[in-house]
């Protein structure tokens, strides 16, 4: 058995700008320590497979700079999507050419931007994931134990443990990201886990489960497949995948499947969705204030300031978050960051290119 590791590294990151842009997007950035996020999450996996094994899906803008950050993996296992169309197609692109690489093969799929900072227990739960994904023939999906009654996170439910030694359960459902009062009930039964995004499988059991659940978009995929390493790759990727219909693979697979288990997990992790989420993150001084570059506090607490190039000093202001580059300044209060997303949206419709 063959395990290839898949890093999902398409995505923009809107709600990290203004550091966050089109060519250098949140998951080429440190923003959780020195390193970036896509190195982070690459070194970390190099604890369950060897370089040879990880793959990477991203877009032609980010393609040069990924190959400069990761430039031990193979050059075709830098797989490019003419498009961005949510993750099922994506994930289904990277199964057919695993398939061809290795029919028997295990496929694991990964975010490129969570943080994981224990990556012994990390390593652990996957081999827990690909053990299951091989004797139960189904789809695995890691849950992680709930710390507080989060908004921002989707969530699986789950049932009938399959081994009273190992923290592996049948799914029943999955949950949307709940309001306030829900995410409590959730919590209190105790049978809920918030859903990190990654998963292992079989990529026979996977395919077969676009035939299922998604024949149109496995039709194409079945097209692309008779063309890889062939001259015609290029072309009939660039046609077939005009076709697909944008959709993720919780709604196309997962919600739909019978087979799925969830391995449980404890240890700590975060999506890193927000800028409020690397605040949560950071070691804060005694103000409870997180701050990189040159940035001075007096009479403030509970913000979070990025300076670069320049001096910022915070005096009097509290819950806020502030981030500074060469070409724009974010000002925003804390727990309204989700917003950055709609500036970004709203510079789009605009055309204003340069801050994108």
């Amino acid at each position: 058995m063959s395990f290839f590791a898949v890093i999902m590294a398409g995505g923009v990151g809107k709600r990290f700008w203004p550091q966050s842009r089109r060519v250098t997007p949140k998951q080429l950035l440190p923003i959780a320590g020195e390193d970036s996020m896509l190195r982070m999450t690459v070194d970390r996996l190099k604890n369950v497979t060897d370089a040879e094994h990880i793959m990477i899906i991203t877009n032609s803008e980010q393609e040069k700079a990924i190959r400069q950050e990761c430039p031990e993996l193979p050059e075709n296992n830098i797989l490019i999507e003419p498009e961005g169309k949510n993750t099922a197609p994506a994930i289904g692109l990277a199964a057919i050419i695993i398939q061809h690489r290795d029919p028997e093969a295990v496929m694991g799929v990964f975010p490129a931007d969570h943080f994981i900072k224990d990556v012994d227990a990390f390593a652990d739960s996957i081999k827990q994931g690909i053990k299951v994904a091989e004797d139960m023939k189904g789809l695995v999906t890691f849950g992680v134990v709930p710390t507080r009654p989060a908004t921002g996170y989707g969530y699986i439910q789950f049932h009938d443990r399959t081994n009273p030694d190992e923290p592996i359960y049948a799914v029943k459902a999955f949950a949307e990201k709940p309001d306030y009062g829900t995410a409590k009930l959730f919590l209190k039964s105790g049978d809920f886990v918030w859903n990190s995004g990654m998963f292992v499988w079989q990529v026979d059991t996977v395919l077969k489960s676009y035939q299922d659940y998604l024949p149109e978009i496995w039709d194409s995929l079945d097209n692309i497949k008779g063309a890889i390493d062939k001259p015609v790759w290029d072309s009939v990727l660039t046609v077939e995948w005009a076709t697909l219909r944008s959709i993720s693979i919780d709604y196309g697979v997962m919600e739909k499947a019978k087979n799925v288990y969830v391995v449980r997990v404890e240890f700590p992790w975060n999506d890193v969705g927000s800028w409020d989420a690397v605040h949560e993150m950071h070691e804060k001084d005694s103000k409870n204030n997180v701050s990189k570059g040159d940035v001075i506090f007096q009479s403030a607490g509970n913000n979070l300031v990025y300076a670069e190039g320049k001096t910022v000093v915070m005096y009097g202001v509290d819950d806020m978050v502030v981030i500074d580059t060469k070409d724009a300044l974010l000002i925003i209060p804390r727990g309204d960051t989700e917003s950055v997303k709609e500036i970004v949206d709203n510079f789009e419709k605009e055309k204003r290119d340069t801050l994108l």
